[in-house]
């Protein structure tokens, strides 16, 4: 067998497989007996077919099959040996279609595969490179907000004579034409774009009526939402002003500070005043701020890596790739996608490089780790009083790593705080303080 590989260019290159009969002869050998002992043919007992009347009647389909697998085999062998990054898979070339061959298990077989190379670069992440770690606190506005939405989780629901800002609006809609739309719903008034709309919703009566033009005053998902709609149809809205006839009024009233509404929130009698509340919220908040700030510090460490690494990839070959494994894609989704596909393309390959250069490991432990803190979160976020075992966290995610796909996509996501940890110990952080609004205005 020989096999080779020539550079097109940079980033391009064909790889040559040549099989002579004692290269594939054993493998389909093999094959056509492990065909013989599960064949069921009439006049034969089972596992008695005789090898030479499987080979008259399968031999070409099995010859076939198991010349791709070792031409495939050897082509992963030689990539691995000859430390190829590749992008995608290898594909056959065209040219190869028109090869005539008997199919007698005597050929000589020669193939030509087409390959995409990584481009070369510098890992552009240097102890020089500096960025700025941004130490969030929380101002007065911000703890007040939360305050004020942790007491509303735990308030009460009234039913008021008349309505005001933040209510909820149980009420009907109709559409004004003849035969409109008409649907009873609930209707928040926070979520309310248009100021004008929100105020005509003040001082509301059960039985009023108001007519609001719905397109300035919701989103599309929520209007499909409250109307019982797609947001294509919502969209799509011929005549948008509706009247709204209130049918009940709804209020969410905030729980009183007290030790019933502390022992909600945090163990019993572990806070017992006000000012302890207080500090505990602004503990809560401020460590929910390190996530935003991390999040700031990797987008920033993205949009640099991005801009320093200038290369070219190969565009066409990854079009055919992306054809041959999605052959339900339009040419119109292929270019409309492609942009983004070469990004993300782009950091994943610097990610890479970065792992290989420093030989960084993501172990099953971290992915398990992982796992559990985001089942974690996501309990606590249906049930805040909900403290699961760590034994129970184990059986989640394991059960969960069962998934393919989640697993990883899980192992990606360990990967990318790996390569975000070593960077952060050998690149430059400046560290700045910064209150939550101005930085809110930052990132915006």
């Amino acid at each position: 067998m020989n096999i080779s590989h020539q550079k097109v260019d940079d980033v391009n290159a064909n790889i040559k497989v040549e099989l002579a009969p004692e290269d594939y002869n054993p493998s389909v050998d093999k094959a056509i007996k492990e065909q013989a002992k599960k064949a069921k043919l009439p006049g034969f007992r089972p596992g008695m077919v005789p090898t030479g009347h499987i080979r008259r009647t399968y031999g070409k389909a099995i010859l076939f099959d198991e010349i791709n697998k070792v031409v495939n085999d050897k082509i992963a062998e030689y990539i691995g040996d000859n430390k190829l990054e590749v992008l995608g898979q290898p594909l056959p070339l065209d040219s190869d279609a028109d090869a005539q061959y008997n199919w007698d298990f005597k050929d000589t077989f020669s193939f030509t595969y087409e390959i995409g190379l990584a481009p070369e670069f510098a890992i552009p992440f240097t102890k020089e490179t500096a960025f700025t770690a941004y130490d969030i606190k929380a101002d007065e506005e911000t703890l007040a907000e939360r305050i004020k939405n942790l007491r509303r989780s735990y308030g009460k629901m009234t039913n008021p004579e008349v309505s005001e800002e933040g209510d909820v609006l149980y009420a009907t809609l109709k559409q004004d034409k003849e035969e409109g739309l008409e649907q009873t719903a609930s209707v928040r008034t926070d979520i309310i774009e248009d100021a004008k709309i929100k105020k005509s919703l003040v001082g509301l009566k059960k039985d009023d009526s108001v007519k609001i033009d719905v397109k300035k005053a919701f989103k599309v998902a929520d209007l499909a939402r409250i109307l019982s709609i797609t947001e294509e149809e919502a969209t799509a809205l011929d005549v948008t002003k509706f009247e709204l006839t209130v049918k009940n009024i709804n209020r969410l009233e905030e729980s009183d500070l007290n030790q019933e509404f502390f022992d909600k929130l945090f163990p019993a009698g572990e806070v017992t005043k006000e000012e302890e509340f207080k500090a505990k919220v602004k503990e809560e908040v401020e460590n929910l701020f390190k996530q935003n700030a991390d999040q700031k510090l990797r987008n920033d460490m993205y949009t640099f890596g991005m801009d320093k690494v200038d290369v070219q990839f190969p565009e066409a070959f990854l079009k055919k790739w992306l054809k041959a494994t999605n052959p339900n894609i339009s040419d119109e989704e292929l270019e409309e996608g492609f942009a983004d596909f070469l990004s993300n393309l782009k950091w994943t390959i610097i990610e890479n490089r970065v792992v290989t250069a420093n030989s960084l490991e993501v172990k099953y432990d971290e992915v398990i780790n992982l796992a559990k803190e985001r089942i974690y979160a996501q309990i606590k976020m249906y049930n805040i009083n909900e403290e699961p075992t760590d034994e129970q966290l184990n059986q989640f995610a394991v059960q969960l790593l069962q998934d393919r796909e989640q697993a990883n996509r899980l192992f990606e996501e360990a990967k990318a705080l790996k390569v975000f940890e070593y960077l952060k110990e050998n690149v430059t952080l400046n560290a700045e303080e910064i209150q939550y609004l101005d930085f809110e205005k930052l990132e915006k």
